[in-house]
């Protein structure tokens, strides 16, 4: 089965770059490899982390942590899909 985690995070008004280096850097970091990981951003210093691992919907998978308070307006968003095709 495959499981996709999504981590959304919005960064403090012109500090979108930052979170990008930020979500770039810890990504290299995560311990174990998916099978994909992508990292997309959107206005209002938007950061939406997507990775892709093979395994059961309930395994315990390693996920970005949450960034510096002061380099995020709110705490991260997350979501657990799986693949149903």
């Amino acid at each position: 089965m495959t499981v996709a985690l999504m981590w959304e995070a919005r960064a403090v008004a012109g500090r979108g770059g930052e979170l990008l280096d930020w979500v770039r850097e810890r990504s290299k970091q995560l311990p174990g490899q998916p099978l994909r990981l992508e990292i997309l951003r959107a206005p209002q210093d938007r950061v939406l982390v997507i990775t892709w691992w093979d395994a059961a919907y309930d395994a315990e998978l390693p996920e970005l942590p949450e960034p510096d308070g002061e380099l995020v307006t709110r705490a991260v968003h997350r979501w657990r899909f799986e693949s149903v095709s």
